[in-house]
């Protein structure tokens, strides 16, 4: 048996130049594991916490020194000696350890880097890859039975607005999926190429090229239909066809336009009802080749996602995030209540490997998509590639095919993709087969 020997833990910074935390985790035979932990600027409420240090004269108050303490100290103490293969075990560990319900007393941060290390470590002892080491020997504990690994649809967020780009349009992230890609080398291809174009249409109307946090361009334009309408160009100036080659996708964030009962828009003004922001949405749905909508509706308005979910779930995939946070508990109602029908899955929302992979496997039971994710402040970790390919997840957000926090994630699928060689399934339409009558099929 491979045991922990020893737990170190630092501060670095994300993508957004905020501290985080860092930890190494080495085995008793030598074998070294190494997790950076992401965060995100759109959090939901009911995500597990992160600490932060709260001084002042540091880094604004965002330092991650205490987080760090926590692993190095108490953490450590309770790992040091475990067998590093038991994942759940590890995992319920840390969970005991903390005491709370959200991870709030040694931080989600502080356990997730705990975590995630020492399932790469524990890898690097198996001489296997990350991803198989987690297809054969993590996945299948926890999601029933043997995984089937395939290289996931990317979400390729090329225009952002929202919490994003100050100044940009209200909807926070708009997306391309290449449905129709043959391979995944193939679908990161697309999805460069139309980031490129949609560079050439937005200086063609006189816009910005800046880019947001997660690398897609951040236009100062008028409203979320523009937006929309200045993606789908994009796809048809680099060659693609919308909707049978490449599909749209939205990330709305709703739950940062929702207040006092309804839908503000600061961009283009007025307030909407939940049924309102529903047609709203629908008629996006209707007049471009979307597919997935991502927080649709806020993460309290359980009301408005039972409405859009009855509307549009035979074509559009509703993909809860700030409604779920990688919750188990908010899912089941989610399942239960018919509220959505796919989820976004966020390690650092939750703070175990195990936790996600729980999630993960009652979505899957209740015929679901899985979307893995990166957030808004990343490095260059690249552990939700592996993670995507070894679950079979189907699909990956990673922002744009730009900034290399973001196409770390990328350039590791492509290497995957050539390990794998014969066995690599590139998941395509088959990502969507939760949905009834795809839009993927309509001739846009």
């Amino acid at each position: 048996m491979t045991t922990i020997q020893t737990v170190r833990a630092r501060q670095v910074l994300d993508s957004r130049g905020n501290p985080t935390v860092e930890v190494d985790v080495v085995l008793s035979d030598g074998s070294l594991g190494r997790a950076a932990v992401p965060s995100g600027a759109s959090t939901g409420s009911y995500e597990a916490v992160e600490l932060r240090d709260g001084d002042p004269k540091r880094f604004g108050g965002a330092g991650v020194l205490k987080a760090v303490e926590n692993v190095r100290g108490e953490i450590a103490r309770a790992v040091v000696g475990r067998s590093a293969t038991d994942q759940q075990g590890l995992d319920e560990t840390l969970k005991r350890l903390d005491g709370t319900p959200n991870k709030a007393r040694l931080g989600a941060n502080a356990i997730l880097g705990v975590s995630l290390a020492t399932a790469c470590a524990a890898a690097v002892s198996r001489k296997l890859p990350l991803h198989r080491y987690l297809a054969e020997q993590v996945a299948p504990a926890v999601l029933g039975g043997p995984v089937q690994p395939s290289t996931p649809v990317p979400q390729f967020n090329i225009l952002n607005g929202g919490k994003h780009a100050a100044g940009s349009v209200d909807i926070q992230e708009f997306m391309v999926l290449p449905v129709g890609a043959p391979t995944f080398s193939e679908a990161l291809r697309a999805g460069a190429e139309i980031y490129q174009a949609l560079k050439r249409v937005l200086r063609k109307q006189g816009h910005s090229t800046n880019v947001g946090d997660e690398g897609g361009f951040a236009p100062a334009i008028g409203t979320n239909r523009e937006a929309v309408q200045a993606v789908h160009d994009a796809v048809r100036e680099a060659g693609y066809s919308p909707g049978s080659e490449v599909a749209l996708g939205l990330d709305v964030a709703a739950s940062e336009l929702f207040r006092d009962g309804a839908y503000h828009l600061a961009r283009e003004g007025g307030s909407l009802t939940s049924a309102q922001w529903a047609d709203y949405l629908e008629g996006l749905a209707r007049d471009f080749p979307i597919i997935s909508i991502e927080d649709g509706m806020a993460e309290d308005d359980w009301d408005g996602w039972r409405l859009i979910t009855a509307r549009l779930s035979g074509r559009v995939q509703l993909v809860g995030d700030d409604l779920y946070t990688t919750n188990v508990t908010r899912l089941k109602r989610g399942v239960e209540t018919h509220a959505s029908n796919a989820i976004l899955l966020k390690v650092n929302q939750i703070g175990t490997l195990t936790e996600t992979l729980e999630a993960m496997a009652i979505a899957r039971k209740a015929g679901w998509g899985t979307v893995v994710s990166h957030r808004s402040g990343e490095t260059e970790d690249t552990f939700i590639a592996d993670l995507a390919v070894a679950t079979g997840a189907g699909q990956i957000k990673a922002g744009a095919p730009a900034r290399s926090e973001r196409v770390a994630k990328y350039n590791r699928l492509l290497r995957i993709s050539e390990e794998l060689g014969s066995e690599a399934r590139y998941a395509g339409r088959e990502a969507f087969a939760h949905l009834k009558s795809s839009v993927v099929s309509l001739p846009f």
